[in-house]
C-alpha cells in the first residue's frame, strides 16, 4: 500500500492501551522491533531505576534489555538485560542507551550508546543537572555497535565507539541517538545526534555546548568502520531543531525521514514528527507545517489523550517493504516534556 509519509497520522490504528513494554519499577524508553529466527518479536529498549530522577538518571544508569511478544503490539515480557554495565574502564562501562536492532544476512546488529564516568553509583535523591556524574557522563556519550549471531546472544561488544567524536567540528561533544540505515551488502547510512563545545567562560554548565545538531556519516561495511558526510551539521539551528531521527530507504533509493520537532518550528506543535527526505543522506527537505503525527494519540479504549512524549519513533516493515507498526517512547504527565511525569513506557500503534 502506497501512504502518505508526510501525513503518517491518517493511517493510524487505535493503540493498544495494554500493548507496549513497560517496568513498574523502571523507567522503560527507546523501543526498537525485529521479527528474529522463533517467529517472534523482540524489543530492545532501555531501562533504569525509578529510585534515580527520569532526567538525567538514563544517563548514568540506563541499560540495553530485550523484551519479546508473539504479536507486534505486545504487551512485551522482559526476557534479559543485553548490554549490562561493564565498568568504569569500558567507553560504554557504566550505561547503555538509544538501542536500535537491525540484521544483516545471518548477524544481528545492534546499534546503541555507550557511556562512562569515574564516580560512584550517584544517589538518586541527589542526582541534578549540576551533578558531576551526569556531567562527565553526558560528555562520553558515543555511539557502539554489539552484534550476535542470534537475537538471543551472545553479544560481541567492541572495545572502542563506532563513531567518535570530531575534535574541532561541530560534532566535537559527543555522539548519541543513532538511526542507521543498513543495506543488503553491509554498508550503512547513520544519523547521529551531536553537540558542538562552547569556549569558556561559561554561567552555567548549560552554557559549555550548543542546542542539539544532527550529522551524517557512512560505512561501506559497518564493521569497518564510518566516514563523515558533511562538517555542517544537516539542518541549520536557524531552521529548527530536530531530534531522535528515524531512517529508511525508500524504494526509490532515496532516505526518509521522521523525527521529533523539538521546539515545533517546523510543525508549529512542540513534540511532533516531522517527515523529511533526501536524494543522498546530506541533503533533508523538511516540508513546514507538514506534521508526520502528533502527540495526541487515540487509543483502544476510545480516548484521545496527549501524551507527555513521543520520542525515539521506530517503523518496523514487513518483508514487503510496507510498514506495519509504530513504535515511540511515551510517559504520562500535562505537559511536553519529563517535569510532571510519573511513568514512562514504549507503545505501539498499528498501521493501515
Amino acid at each position: 500500500m502506497h501512504r502518505d509519509e508526510k501525513d503518517l497520522k491518517q493511517y493510524f490504528k487505535p493503540a493498544p492501551i495494554r500493548g507496549g513494554f513497560a517496568m513498574g519499577d523502571f523507567w522503560v524508553w527507546c523501543p526498537s522491533v525485529i521479527r528474529a529466527e522463533d517467529g517472534r518479536y523482540h524489543m530492545f529498549a532501555s531501562r533504569w531505576p525509578k529510585t534515580l530522577p527520569f532526567h538525567p538518571g538514563w544517563g548514568v544508569a540506563s541499560e540495553v534489555v530485550r523484551a519479546v511478544s508473539d504479536t507486534p503490539e505486545g504487551p512485551y515480557q522482559f526476557e534479559e538485560v543485553v548490554l549490562p554495565a561493564r565498568g568504569a574502564g569500558y567507553w560504554d562501562g557504566r550505561a547503555t542507551h538509544n538501542p536500535v536492532i537491525t540484521r544483516c544476512g545471518g548477524e544481528y546488529v545492534l546499534f546503541y550508546i555507550g557511556i562512562t564516568y569515574p564516580f560512584p553509583d550517584p544517589d538518586g535523591a541527589a542526582l541534578t543537572h549540576y551533578s558531576p556524574e551526569w556531567l562527565a557522563a553526558r560528555a562520553s556519550k558515543r555511539i557502539g555497535i554489539a552484534t550476535a549471531p542470534s537475537v538471543y546472544g551472545p553479544w560481541t561488544r567492541a572495545d572502542k565507539p563506532a563513531l567518535d567524536i570530531r575534535c574541532g567540528r561541530f560534532d566535537d561533544f559527543f555522539t548519541s541517538n543513532p538511526a542507521p540505515c543498513l543495506n543488503p551488502d553491509g554498508s550503512c547510512l547513520l544519523v547521529y545526534k551531536t553537540r558542538t563545545y562552547r569556549k569558556p567562560p561559561y554561567d552555567t554548565p548549560e552554557d559549555m555546548f550548543s542546542g542539539m545538531k544532527l550529522g551524517a556519516a557512512w560505512a561501506d561495511h559497518y564493521t569497518q568502520g564510518f566516514c563523515r558526510l558533511t562538517d555542517a551539521p544537516l539542518f541549520s539551528p536557524e531552521a529548527g531543531t530536530v531530534e531522535d531521527p528515524f531512517i529508511w530507504r525508500r524504494t526509490d533509493g532515496s532516505y526518509a525521514m521522521i523525527a521529533k520537532d523539538w521546539g515545533g518550528t517546523f510543525t508549529g506543535d512542540v513534540g511532533s514528527a516531522v517527515y523529511a527526505q533526501s536524494a543522498d543522506g546530506v541533503h533533508w527537505a523538511v516540508e513546514k507545517n507538514s506534521g508526520a503525527f502528533s502527540r495526541r494519540i487515540l487509543w483502544d479504549d476510545g480516548v484521545h489523550r496527549v501524551m507527555g512524549n513521543l520520542d525515539r519513533p521506530f517503523l518496523l516493515f514487513n518483508e514487503q517493504g510496507a510498514a506495519t507498526h509504530l513504535f515511540a517512547a511515551t510517559n504520562d504527565g500535562t505537559e511536553a516534556g519529563f517535569a510532571t511525569m510519573t511513568r514512562s513506557w514504549n507503545m505501539c500503534v498499528p498501521l493501515y
